[in-house]
């Protein structure tokens, strides 16, 4: 549905079509128990633009989100579709006004056919039009330009064309106002911009899309207009093209550069001499990593890049034995070791943050203070408990040093945001006291200022003597952290970076040629 475009001047006097508002938020408030969520919010969303909402984790967003679908009822203030007062009870009532959610963890059914998803939960009769129902979703399928067929199994599809079915199903069903939350952070460059032609597709039709991530870069790519919320408060509203990337950092953190200037401006020395604390050689293991050699030493920070499905995080699950290990030699101290599964890389001084927070990382049932103690518990042994006092101590003491916002030590970990959960992690190893630590994507999908905090801590506890192992999606993020990287391609090394070779143009060279 398209909305004719008004006429708006400019205090220059300049003319300018503007289309109308499609969603009004003003004055959201919402609180839950001793945390006040949002506070005197509003937002605004055109017809047929994209406009990205900001901020860092706890600002706010994914609360907003939940307002603006139904899912949550709002303590106070008004929203209006169209220009229609609208209290959404739930997500249903928020569909039938022409709201759609599509959410980072797709909610499709992987076992399903391609039609069988996009038409589940819709039929009202005993008697399936199966023919009929292809049909139709072949016709939307070749119209939006997504390359799958309605017989397809979901599960044959890539993640970013089950994205796309998300979306198409989500607009099948006369949706207006598509929300898109962190629609990107698992896909590769040619995925994104599959992604983003068919956000412009369905900016064309008129369409209104909230576009939430954390990927910089990509909100300048796509975006018309910027909204930032900061500790459950409105900040601004701009448009993207007069809204500088650093200014929006400053405006999302609510301070100054200063930590991001002085991490960028610090000279990583690379470490020579000195056995190293952990290497291996002709590590191999049955997730496909071809046989590599590795070495680091005491107090360096190291790591692997390379291409999305380059083997990097399959090398430090090889190294950490969380994948089995088919092949090679394992020293710690120059004396062979034996690593057949973390429980003995644990022992032997080595903690590692997985890339899936979530699947592999977090207990979300459990507290913060029971994830925390976690790692230190299993090699206790779990016949051996903490004391109550004991296990509140070693919280107290992480939540305050990593600067973890919860409300207790016993708040269940799945109601933190995304940056605090990664801190929890964290804070689980070096409870454990590591001399080398892996960490795999800490910083992959949380907001730019833990990111700091957390590219900050790695640096610090080099200072302190511990070796870390850090993997980021981000080379401008590995080459302000790593003095050394580790390039790899096809599951194999192909090339390693170190002093004046550490530039971006030099790591893309080795993905490029295969070799230094």
């Amino acid at each position: 549905m398209r909305r004719t475009a008004i006429i708006v001047y400019t205090a220059s006097g300049e003319k300018q079509l503007q289309t109308p508002n499609v969603l009004e938020m003003r004055g959201i408030c919402k609180s839950f128990p001793g945390v006040r969520a949002l506070h005197d919010v509003s937002f605004t969303l055109r017809s047929g633009e994209v406009h990205a909402l900001m901020g860092e984790n706890g600002a706010g967003k994914s609360t907003l989100i939940k307002v603006m679908t139904g899912v949550y009822e709002k303590d106070s203030g008004q929203i209006t579709v169209e220009g229609k007062a609208m209290h959404f009870r739930s997500p249903q009532d928020a569909q039938a006004f022409g709201v759609g959610t599509v959410y980072q963890e797709i909610s499709l059914c992987h076992n399903l056919t391609v039609a069988e998803n996009m038409f589940i939960g819709r039929g009202r009769y005993a008697f399936v039009d199966w023919k009929g129902m292809r049909e139709k979703t072949a016709r939307l399928l070749d119209s939006l330009g997504i390359p799958a067929r309605p017989t397809q199994q979901l599960s044959s599809c890539s993640l970013a064309v089950q994205q796309m079915i998300a979306i198409a199903r989500a607009i099948d069903m006369d949706c207006r106002i598509l929300i898109l939350d962190e629609p990107t952070s698992s896909l590769d460059e040619d995925e994104v911009r599959k992604l983003f032609s068919l956000m412009r597709e369905l900016k064309s039709r008129g369409v209104g899309i909230v576009f939430v991530t954390h990927f910089l870069d990509q909100v300048y790519e796509i975006s018309d207009r910027i909204t930032v919320l900061r500790n459950g408060e409105f900040i601004g509203d701009y448009d993207a093209s007069s809204l500088p990337q650093l200014e929006l950092v400053s405006k999302m953190m609510g301070k100054a550069l200063d930590d991001v200037s002085q991490i960028k401006k610090r000279e990583v020395p690379a470490l020579e001499g000195g056995a190293p604390v952990f290497e291996a050689q002709g590590l191999s293991s049955a997730a496909g990593v071809r046989p590599f050699d590795f070495a680091i030493r005491k107090g360096e920070v190291n790591g692997f890049t390379g291409l999305l499905g380059s083997g990097r995080s399959e090398s430090v699950r090889a190294i950490y034995a969380a994948d089995k290990v088919t092949g090679g030699e394992i020293k710690v101290h120059g004396r062979k070791a034996r690593i057949g599964e973390p429980i003995q890389a644990m022992k032997l001084g080595i903690g590692y943050l997985p890339e899936d927070r979530k699947g592999d990382g977090i207990i979300a049932e459990l507290s913060v203070r029971d994830n925390i103690i976690l790692a230190l518990q299993v090699m206790k042994g779990f016949f051996k408990p903490f004391s109550r006092k004991e296990a509140e101590s070693f919280a107290d003491e992480y939540i305050e040093r990593l600067n973890i916002k919860t409300a207790s030590t016993s708040t269940p970990i799945k109601s933190l945001s995304g940056g605090n959960q990664q801190k929890v992690i964290l804070a689980r190893w070096l409870l454990t006291h590591p001399e080398y630590l892996i960490l795999d994507e800490p910083t992959r999908g949380i907001d730019v200022g833990t990111k700091v905090e957390i590219q900050k801590l790695v640096l610090k506890l080099a200072e302190e003597g511990v070796s870390v192992t850090f993997i980021s999606s981000e080379i401008e993020e590995m080459l302000r952290t790593c003095s050394r990287l580790i390039v790899m391609k096809d599951r194999a090394i192909v090339g390693e970076l170190s002093g004046e070779s550490l530039t971006e143009r030099d790591v893309l060279h080795v993905i490029a040629g295969g070799g230094e």
